[in-house]
């Protein structure tokens, strides 16, 4: 009787794991299911152990049959309910069953910086016939737990994510394999230093070229929380997982126009769900991950075993394919061999000893693999790609253009500054010998004719790049805002606090740069203002103009909504890229705005932004991302848009490596994604007074964490204060803060160093 006990304890479970996946008491006939079951319970005692146990099997079988339908339609938000049950299997539980003799770092539990971010030193067993062999792994990743409140549902804070780069740093340290779990809704919105946003940037900076190899296994990825420790070189993803640019709540929340405190309808977070291609499937086909993790049916719970074991032998997997690849690849198709013919004989892994350790010429074909896997990565999700013939011609391009600037800037400028020295070297030891000499002379000549020096010593003017003497340059007048064309007077917000009049339109618009006299305060201005007074005059060149953003999900309504960005901006996505001049310096520059879907980020932008990057770098240019306006990541682009962070990221930390100088500003709002990854890992960053930076905007941050924020959160004020940026500037010097900065920044590889 007991045996039949649990059994039927066993079933409730089960029945209460499907209503929490159908969210829904009436799908199938899971209340009559329950009502049968309460009746079982009622009347245990009121039948023979014979009767009972035909009883409990029969409404055992109906379920299994429920299971079985439910199983076959699961819905995206059905997956998403599976993973975030207190019955899925977390972290930790991967840690007790798939390895061994694993110490957790940091603290334990509630003690923990950040108990929703575990890092542990552990082995993993590899069996090689009748040898067991350990092989020495990081693990790295969210825990969420099974109900404690303290781990924020797996939502890391900015400490947990420097702690989990803390970790992978002993690990390259240490050479060994890093292995990352991802189980989080997204990074917990606050600006705390250094800031949700500012953490990320330099996790995926750190990660783009972590010289150890990477896998990552995600079952809830959420956003940039996921990308911090997701950046991997193999990406594996459970079945019935997801990976997604923004929660279907949110998603449905932004396309209802809910207002804050309604109800999000279910439909909607429904069909969000489904239009956000979050699945595992999805992803495999759009190319952000690299291999599916099957799943038990409804997904694995933390006592499923036999999935642990299969997990074992996936990340085992993972690894070797990733450390044969750097080898050569003979050895990674005999690898592939022997796999086959393990899987044919249904054996859990080949027998075949593989080394985790890496000789400097395979980390570095390792970093080359990591670099072509993200910069490939939705690579066929824009309008604008060149036919095969102008793909070889730029090619053929690119490849003379290196082999000139490596000879005028590496070969010919270097041999000019070896030969300049040593004539330094030489005049300056001669001169002192000449000094000595003509001394006598020269002090009896200089007390004669001497005369008393009348009025100040000039200040030195401005240096140019070419050693010549040039004066501050003034903003231009070749552009007046649309605005100032009103007229009328506004009140400056800041009028009660400073005494601020009134200011006329035309006025402010015009003569005074969209900024308040009195107090400082920057008015919005249109991208087009920048374009005519920051460059030379005539200097601005654009460059993959012809680069288009698509709807690649196919989301409902998002194809007449880029046809109205295209209109209304005569453009064909949310970034220009161009070559510039500011005071007679060439630069290259990548700019957000906000006319085309609020400077949103999707494959296209990410493209072009990749190569402005490489632009740069090929011709030894400053890079320069002016920020007018960005909204994030484009949710109508799912985790296609997600994955242009450690994209750029990547193209970034490549070009700052050559010796480049990468220049950051932000002007009026810039949130989310990109300032989370490839704007906020620069090492210059800057923002014009009056503008917002942050991970979060105020909704977000009081739904998540329940607390309400200060008016001047994201200020720029505050930004500078927690160690975001590096600077505030006045728009009205924006033109001569930049030419100071790239005389005074970055490193002797630029071409006019």
């Amino acid at each position: 009787m007991e045996n039949l006990r649990k059994r039927l304890q066993q079933t409730e479970d089960r029945i209460n794991y499907l209503y929490q996946i159908k969210d829904d008491t009436d799908w199938g006939n899971l209340s009559g299911l329950r009502q049968k079951l309460e009746d079982l319970k009622t009347s245990f005692y009121d039948f023979s152990e014979d009767e009972l146990s035909e009883k409990v099997r029969s409404l055992e079988d109906s379920l299994t049959f429920l299971e079985a339908r439910c199983e076959e339609n699961l819905t995206p938000m059905e997956r998403v309910r599976i993973v975030r049950s207190p019955l899925r299997f977390s972290l930790k539980d991967i840690l007790e069953n798939v390895y061994e003799d694993y110490t957790e770092l940091g603290g334990e539990e509630e003690i923990s910086i950040d108990p929703a971010m575990v890092a542990a030193r552990a082995n993993i067993m590899r069996r090689v016939k009748s040898k067991i062999i350990p092989q020495q792994v990081m693990i790295i990743g969210h825990e969420k737990g099974h109900g404690e409140e303290y781990r924020n549902g797996g939502s890391t804070k900015p400490a947990g994510n420097e702690k989990a780069l803390h970790y992978m740093r002993v690990a390259e340290t240490e050479g060994i394999p890093i292995h990352f779990y991802i189980f989080t809704p997204g990074a917990y919105p606050i600006e705390e230093s250094p800031g949700a946003a500012q953490q990320i940037a330099r996790n995926l900076y750190a990660l783009a070229k972590l010289r150890v190899p990477m896998i990552s296994v995600t079952s809830e990825g959420g956003s940039g929380g996921a990308e911090a420790v997701g950046m991997s070189d193999f990406r594996l993803m459970f079945s019935h997982g997801y990976y997604s640019v923004i929660s279907p709540e949110g998603a449905a929340a932004i396309e209802g126009k809910i207002r804050e405190g309604e109800k999000v309808p279910k439909e909607l977070i429904e069909a969000c769900a489904e239009r956000l291609k979050i699945t595992a499937e999805d992803n495999l086909r759009l190319g952000t991950i690299d291999r599916i993790i099957q799943e038990l049916p409804l997904g694995a719970k933390h006592d499923d075993f036999a999935f642990f074991k299969k997990l074992k032998g996936e990340v085992i997997r993972a690894t070797d394919e990733v450390i044969l690849k750097t080898r050569s690849l003979r050895a990674f198709r005999a690898y592939e061999l022997k796999l086959k013919k393990a899987e044919e004989a249904d054996t859990e892994e080949p027998h075949i000893d593989i080394t985790w350790d890496l000789n400097s010429d395979e980390i570095k074909r390792l970093l080359v693999f990591r670099s072509r896997k993200y910069k490939n990565m939705a690579i066929n999700y824009f309008e604008g790609k060149p036919t095969p013939m102008a793909a070889g011609y730029e090619r053929f391009s690119n490849n003379m253009a290196k082999m000139y600037y490596f000879f005028r800037y590496d070969v010919l400028k270097s041999r000019q500054k070896q030969v300049k020295k040593v004539i330094q070297d030489v005049s300056g030891e001669s001169s002192v010998i000449i000094k000595k000499v003509t001394a006598p002379f020269t002090a009896a000549y200089d007390f004669i004719v001497r005369k008393p020096a009348i009025g100040r010593t000039p200040l030195p003017a401005v240096s140019g790049p070419g050693g010549s003497i040039e004066e501050p340059t003034e903003f231009g007048d070749t552009y007046t805002s649309p605005l100032a064309n009103e007229d009328r007077t506004v009140t400056c917000p800041n009028a009660e606090k400073h005494g601020c009049k009134d200011l006329w339109v035309p006025d402010l618009y015009g003569e005074f740069c969209g900024v308040c006299e009195n107090c400082g305060h920057h008015f919005p201005l249109e991208y087009e203002w920048y374009l005519k007074h920051l460059f030379d005059r005539d200097s601005i060149r654009e460059f993959n103009s012809e680069i288009r953003s698509l709807n690649p999900l196919n989301y409902p309504g998002f194809d007449n909504r880029l046809k109205a960005a295209f209109r209304k901006t005569g453009r064909k996505s949310a970034i220009l890229t161009f070559d510039a001049r500011v005071m007679d310096v060439d630069l290259v520059v990548a700019m957000l705005y906000s006319d085309f879907r609020n400077g949103t980020v999707g494959a296209a932008e990410g493209e072009k932004f990749v190569r402005a990057c490489q632009s740069a770098r090929l011709r030894r240019r400053p890079l320069l991302a002016y920020v007018h306006t960005t909204g994030g990541i484009r949710i109508h682009e799912g985790s296609l848009g997600v994955v242009q962070m450690p994209k750029c990221t990547m193209a970034v930390r490549e070009y700052i490596a050559s010796g480049g100088l990468y220049i950051v500003v932000y002007d009026n709002n810039s949130y989310a994604g990109p300032v989370a990854s490839f704007l906020g890992c620069s090492p210059y960053q800057f923002a014009i007074r009056s503008s917002r930076i942050g991970f979060a905007g105020y909704r977000v941050i009081r739904e998540t964490t329940g607390q309400d924020i200060p008016p001047d959160y994201h200020s720029a004020r505050n930004a500078l204060n927690r160690g975001h940026i590096q600077g505030i500037w006045d728009r009205r010097e924006f033109r001569r803060n930049l030419y100071k900065s790239l005389l005074t920044m970055g490193g002797g590889n630029l071409y006019y160093r």
